[in-house]
């Protein structure tokens, strides 16, 4: 189990599984544990999902990934004492949904 700190100072968890989770289907993940950390403390915006209220995208822009210059999205679900990451990969684009907040 590993754990990290929001922007917010929240806990955030990554269990084993979700790990392997994101390695296995999104392999140009594998040795980025330090750019989830990264991104979750210092997020350029956090997006609520459109589908599911508990739900929080952190997106950082980063100019040189394993895929060329890409957004990383790490999809966080957020309870009450217990938020954990669902999945994370890079993407080219942010989705829409209300914009939590934003890197000034």
């Amino acid at each position: 189990m590993h754990k990290f700190k929001d922007n917010q100072g929240r806990s955030i968890r990554l269990s084993e599984e979700r790990l392997d989770h994101i390695e296995s289907d999104h392999p140009e993940m594998v040795s980025q544990f330090e750019r989830i950390s990264e991104t979750l403390a210092e997020p350029d915006r956090i997006i609520r999902s459109r589908t599911d209220a508990s739900v929080e995208l952190f997106y950082k822009h980063y100019a040189f990934t394993p895929v060329s210059t890409k957004f990383l999205c790490i999809i966080v679900k957020v309870i009450t004492d217990d938020n954990f990451i669902i999945t994370a990969y890079y993407t080219d684009s942010v989705k829409g949904g209300e914009l939590l907040w934003e890197k000034k």
